[in-house]
This record gives structure tokens, sequence and C-alpha cells, in this order.
């Protein structure tokens, strides 16, 4: 699938959805990747939802909520996996691999993330 064809590339909000998310603007990004999640069916779908949960639980983070956190990345996780090998135009491995990181470090008790990579979504 070319970049051009993708349903995200056509859609101006998810570019500036994906700026917030790079630049840890979670709840913001959140709101912006739910809106088109309301207009989106199929597995586009479930992908944003589990982008959303990604930016949901780094906002639980913030918060101090680890458990927020942490079930929300292992949902998160869940909806992502069946996209490893999918394509979008978007590195959902990358985002995976950075996610499933962080989960682990929370589910063996490190709640200081510090020096683990923070999800980013990018383009192929």
């Amino acid at each position: 699938m070319d970049k051009e064809d993708d349903l995200f590339v056509s859609d101006d909000r998810f570019e500036i959805g994906m700026k917030l998310f790079n630049s840890c603007q979670w709840y913001k990004s959140h709101d912006v990747f739910e809106e088109i999640w309301h207009e989106t069916g199929g597995p586009e779908r479930q992908l944003l939802q589990g982008i959303l949960q990604v930016a949901v639980a780094q906002v639980h983070l913030e918060n101090s909520n680890i458990n927020g956190a942490t079930i929300l990345y292992g949902e998160a996780l869940g909806r992502l996996k069946k996209f490893k090998i999918s394509n979008f135009g978007l590195d959902i491995e990358g985002l995976f691999k950075c996610v499933s990181k962080r989960l682990e470090l929370l589910q063996v008790g490190k709640d200081d993330l510090a020096g683990c990579s923070v999800p980013v979504l990018n383009f192929l």
C-alpha cells in the first residue's frame, strides 16, 4: 500500500495527532485520534484504539497511576500485535516494541521509565 493511498495519510488530523503524540502531548493527541476513531471502521479502527490506549497509558503514568498504565499498555499491545506485519504506512512494530518494553518494566515493579524510550509514531 502506498503512503498516498493510506487512510491515515489522507486525513490531515492524523498528522496533527501524530505530532502531538510524538511531542508527548498525550491528552491532546488522544482527543484528535478519538475524533478520527469515531469515524473509522475496519482494522484501522482497532489500530487507532491501540494508539489511543498508549496515549491514555502515558497520561496515567504522568499522574502516577501505574496500575492504570499497566492495564492500558496491555490492552494496547493486544490490539497492536495484530498489525505488526501490516502496512498502514506506520511503524507499528516499533511502537509495539517500545510499549512492550515499558509494560515489562512496569510489571516487574520498575515504575521509573526514565531510561526507556517514549512511544512514538513514525511513517515507514
